[in-house]
């Protein structure tokens, strides 16, 4: 376990004492809060240990290293940004399975732009928003989003 989720939860495990002390009713009630809401998100964990395991398994560090790495220069970045555009996950999968693609070889430029096509462009969400707010704003939208995310990722690979 890292250092920063060793001090993370020495906090967590502090102020949840602290609570306990003030108010023993509201402290239970809080803990019975937190496991129903694990047990609702605990498919979405499974999910990403399946979902990260199919893709490791699937791809050698090779393939992602010579797709998704340093090298792949500019059609990487598409290839992810289209993928990132389209793909629908949500962040409780993407950001285990982006740090998963990070250290089997991809880079950052890579993980970056992947993480912000997949959360400023609706491709799924697209017949509803030209429904609410007409055809060529939802098109102009996502397709500044799309490029705005690609210069993000670019931007978090040259500073980074």
């Amino acid at each position: 376990m890292s250092i920063t989720a060793i001090i993370i939860n020495g906090i967590a495990l502090i102020l949840l004492l602290i609570a306990f002390l003030k108010d023993r009713s509201k402290s239970i009630e809080a803990l019975k809060v937190a496991v129903r809401s694990f047990v609702k998100i605990l498919p979405s964990i499974l999910m990403i240990v399946v979902l990260v395991g199919i893709i490791l398994g699937v791809l050698q560090p090779e393939t992602i290293t010579q797709w998704l790495g340093e090298k792949s220069g500019a059609l990487g970045i598409l290839l992810t940004g289209v993928l990132g555009a389209v793909l629908h996950i949500p962040s409780l999968v993407a950001f285990p399975l982006a740090w998963t693609l990070l250290k089997s070889g991809s880079s950052i430029t890579i993980i970056a732009t992947f993480i912000a096509t997949l959360t400023m462009i609706g491709v799924v969400t697209f017949p509803l928003e030209v429904k609410e707010l007409g055809k060529k704003f939802a098109i102009m939208r996502n397709g500044l989003s799309f490029l705005a995310a690609i210069l993000i990722g670019w931007l978090i690979g040259v500073i980074l």
